[in-house]
This record gives structure tokens, C-alpha cells and sequence, in this order.
């Protein structure tokens, strides 16, 4: 069980840390790139961070899922489900607000969507930081 904390402890770090990159310079950079080569740029990001992001969300996924019936002893049940709930509002985000506004960027430029896009992204970055500080908490107590 242990393991299983440490291993969605990493993705969820993993995952923090190109979050962060994502918000800070990513986005704002497919702003400038969308000028370049409208749609290229953020059909080609989301090509490319698919396989960075694809396997550390299905580590987050499974492990915060089993965290869920069976945790470590050191683990209290409200951790384990605030765990949950952070990550669900960084996937649902993602799912919902991030990805269709990718979509339509990929599509052609359009400064809006871009803005909104920075913007929007902030819910899953405090949500993903949030996350990785509980989780190191868990495991440090």
C-alpha cells in the first residue's frame, strides 16, 4: 500500500512540475506561435504532451483509486479522498475547459480562446500543486 502512495506521490510531481511549465511557459509561448502558424502550434502541443502527460495521469488515476479502498495506515480516510477531489478538478478541467479550447485552437488563431486558456489553467495548476503538497504531507506524517 505503501508503494502505492509513493507511486502517485511521483506522478502527481511529475505532473506538478509540467503543469507549472505548461502555465508559465508553454501557453503564453503557443500565444506567439499561434501568430506564426495558426493552429499548428497547439495541434502539435497536444500531439506531443500526450505522452508526457498520458502515463502520469494513468499512475494518478489508478493509485488514487486504490488509495480510495485500501491506504496505508498512515494515510487518513479525508486525505486520501481531498487527494481525490484535487485531482478530480484538474482532470475535470482538463476534460471539460482545457481540451475543447485546444481544440478550437488547433483550428486557427484566435487570441480569446488563447487567453482563456491561461487563464483557465490556473484551476489545474493550484489543484495539481495542491495535490503533490498533501501527498508529500501524507507521506511525511
Amino acid at each position: 500500500m505503501m508503494t502505492i502512495l509513493v507511486a502517485g506521490t511521483a506522478a502527481t510531481w511529475g505532473m506538478v512540475g509540467v503543469i507549472w511549465m505548461v502555465q508559465l511557459v508553454q501557453y503564453p509561448m503557443l500565444l506567439t506561435y499561434g501568430a506564426l502558424a495558426p493552429g499548428d502550434a497547439f495541434a502539435e502541443h497536444q500531439r506531443r504532451i500526450s505522452w508526457v502527460v498520458g502515463p502520469l495521469m494513468a499512475v494518478e488515476g489508478v493509485s488514487t483509486l486504490l488509495l480510495l479502498a485500501v491506504r496505508p495506515e498512515t494515510m487518513a480516510a479525508w486525505t486520501a479522498w481531498m487527494a481525490a477531489v484535487m485531482l478530480a478538478v484538474a482532470l475535470g478541467s482538463t476534460v471539460l475547459i482545457q481540451v475543447p479550447l485546444h481544440a478550437r485552437l488547433a483550428e486557427g488563431q484566435d487570441d480569446g480562446a488563447a487567453r482563456r486558456l491561461i487563464t483557465t489553467n490556473w484551476a489545474r495548476t493550484v489543484a495539481w500543486t495542491a495535490r503533490g503538497l498533501l501527498l508529500v504531507w501524507v507521506l511525511a506524517t
